[in-house]
């Protein structure tokens, strides 16, 4: 009896073995036989976008990078590490076919490239100026890149690169939830009739991801959106990208970027965070898992602005009075990542670690003077 015992806990720790095995490979969603695969990665040397293509080129892949100007690419090319597998295009979402020769041969897509407009002056007929030019051209040029993915016959699937701003943490009736997830879209007609801070970019973003996904849907392309929350952490870019600004706004005191962090908490109910390197990496993931179908919200943690607040303190001096509008018995909301987790997606990097090398990066650059010596 006890022989069966002993033979029985093996099985039962070999079974173990094998799940944890198979755990493991699951997560390491790059695989050496799709070394050679080649991905089209727009808008190339903005935050999101030129962190991406690093980290392909790091895990063995072919990229296919576009910018609307390729003099920035200059200011890049130091930062990424393997060239060699490296194609610079120039391309622009306002000309039609502009993006034909870059996607010509990839296998996929990855479309970052997005006009980073929050609001314009005030004028007369406002509304109408944003969509002419703004709105418009922003969802014709998304239409223009997928036209160019079909006539390359080779792209299988588009990665598209949408953001939480599209979302809200408010119901029908303006009461908060709870729970925050891909359901819970911005009602575009309240973006319009309100224009809360950052309203352009919210409304840009909702209709030309909802204009791609029609046109994918009748064209028979399969695409898939990555919902980013607030990025931050390390940077490619010579320049402070704006999710980084937005995040370290209690620490700089910049109030257009702590009025937008304010929004951002008011309207989701918590602010929601996720590092670099895992934004980037869940965009390949949902490239390369054949399961992937829909809209993904990626996020590591959220928690109310006043707690945000006090862990940036930790490290650098913050003005919390000016930093928090916030009710008493504040109940934050959760911004939830479990659609993407249940897909086997894992985050390696918790808000404290965002924390950290965000500062890090910062005051390496000068944007923040110091931070606390422990």
């Amino acid at each position: 009896m006890e022989e069966e015992e002993e033979e029985e806990e093996e099985e039962e720790e070999e079974e173990e073995e094998e799940e944890e095995e198979e755990e493991e490979e699951e997560e390491d969603f790059v695989s050496k036989e799709l070394g050679p695969k080649t991905y089209c990665v727009t808008g190339a040397t903005g935050f999101i976008g030129s962190w991406l293509v690093n980290l392909l080129l790091l895990n063995g892949y072919k990229v296919h990078a576009t910018a609307r100007d390729p003099a920035k690419f200059l200011k890049l090319l130091s930062s990424w590490t393997v060239t060699d597998r490296l194609r610079l295009f120039k391309a622009d979402l306002r000309e039609e076919g502009s993006f034909d020769e870059a996607v010509k041969g990839c296998d996929g897509v990855f479309h970052v490239a997005a006009s980073m407009i929050f609001n314009v002056d005030q004028q007369d007929n406002i509304e109408e100026y944003v969509r002419k030019n703004v709105i418009d051209p922003e969802i014709k040029g998304t239409i223009s890149l997928l036209k160019s993915c079909l006539k390359s016959e080779s792209v299988k699937r588009v990665v598209l690169t949408s953001t939480i701003s599209t979302l809200t943490g408010k119901d029908a009736d303006g009461e908060r939830r709870r729970l925050v997830d891909e359901s819970c879209q911005t009602s575009v007609d309240q973006v319009w009739k309100n224009k809360p801070s950052g309203w352009i970019y919210s409304l840009l973003k909702r209709l030309s991801e909802d204009a791609a996904f029609n046109f994918a849907s009748e064209n028979s392309i399969d695409i898939v959106s990555v919902i980013t929350s607030t990025v931050s952490g390390p940077f490619l870019t010579s320049y402070i990208p704006s999710s980084i600004r937005v995040f370290t706004a209690p620490i700089t005191g910049d109030s257009d970027f702590l009025r937008i962090l304010s929004n951002v908490n008011e309207r989701m109910g918590s602010v929601a965070v996720v590092h670099t390197n895992d934004i980037c990496r869940a965009h390949i993931f949902l490239m390369e898992h054949e399961n992937a179908k829909g809209r993904y919200l990626c996020c590591v943690e959220s928690c109310a602005l006043s707690e945000l607040v006090k862990r940036l303190s930790r490290h650098c001096a913050v003005n919390f009075q000016r930093s928090v509008d916030e009710k008493k018995n504040w109940m934050p909301s959760e911004v939830s990542n479990k659609k993407l987790k249940d897909l086997g997606f894992r985050f390696e990097h918790g808000i404290d670690d965002i924390i950290n090398e965000t500062i890090d990066a910062c005051v390496e650059c000068g944007f923040i003077s110091r931070r606390f010596q422990f």
